[in-house]
């Protein structure tokens, strides 16, 4: 756990991207849960975190934008050339500089976790107020990225579609993959911890812009992370241990299980 401050003196902008073409579940922001679409559970589950000084949905498709406008004017229409959700974000955060609007850190949050925890948001936002954001720059050791980490055990790390991450004492990532990591044989009497990564990211404002127009790197080719290329160029990924287990929904069945929620 990691030793917070406060952090009401932090600008922050949480951005909720929502693309139509899912290849698995098209449309899947709309899809019903409970009678209301999956966009609007997450972006009021979202706004319950006290420390996002604004939420916007970032999308590229009418037909969500004008089912947000339902519930929200907080809804931005970006370009669908995007070829992931941090490149959505990182517009909408130009866009709203370009209106005089400035943050501090910038959140990217996940449009297909509809129950998402908001206090997992604010361990995030937190993240940047921590101790080691205090340490000397020079020696490069400030927090530029923050994301979560489930801890797992070891059956449940033996599964390519879980991301998993190797941290230092103070929390900061080393490596992420879909391998096995950290290796573990039977015959060594240590156990090692395994912790499975949460794509939900917090980015100091001034990192994401520069990090969106990085070309992708060996290792993000090889694994298929993006988050490799920001390590891979030398910036510093933190993270925070969560006890929420995530519950994303990557195709129409895994909807069934939120009725009645």
């Amino acid at each position: 756990m990691q030793n917070y401050m406060d952090c009401s003196n932090l600008k922050v902008l949480g951005v909720i991207p929502a693309r139509y073409a899912s290849t698995r579940f098209p449309g899947k922001p709309l899809a019903l849960i409970n009678g209301k679409p999956m966009i609007r559970h997450v972006f009021e589950n979202a706004s319950k975190c006290k420390f996002l000084s604004e939420l916007y949905v970032a999308t590229d498709n009418n037909l969500i934008l004008k089912e947000v406008q339902k519930f929200t004017q907080n809804v931005l229409l970006t370009s669908p050339n995007h070829t992931n959700g941090t490149e959505r974000v990182a517009e909408v955060q130009k866009i709203l500089e370009n209106k005089g609007k400035i943050f501090d850190v910038i959140i990217n949050i996940q449009g297909d976790e509809p129950f998402i925890d908001p206090s997992d948001i604010t361990k995030l936002i937190k993240l940047f107020n921590s101790n080691k954001n205090k340490i000397d720059t020079q020696n490069n050791n400030t927090v530029d990225i923050a994301t979560l980490v489930h801890k797992i055990e070891f059956s449940e790390a033996d599964d390519n579609n879980r991301v998993k991450v190797v941290i230092d004492k103070n929390g900061k990532a080393l490596y992420f993959s879909r391998s096995v990591i950290p290796f573990f044989s039977p015959k060594n009497e240590f156990k090692p911890n395994y912790y499975q990564h949460i794509g939900i990211y917090a980015f100091n404002s001034k990192i994401l812009p520069i990090i969106v127009e990085l070309p992708k790197s060996s290792l993000e080719k090889s694994e298929n992370l993006e988050q490799l290329r920001w390590l891979e160029n030398g910036y510093n990924i933190y993270t925070d241990i969560t006890h929420n287990k995530p519950n994303p929904v990557d195709v129409e069945e895994d909807l069934l299980k939120f009725q009645n929620c």
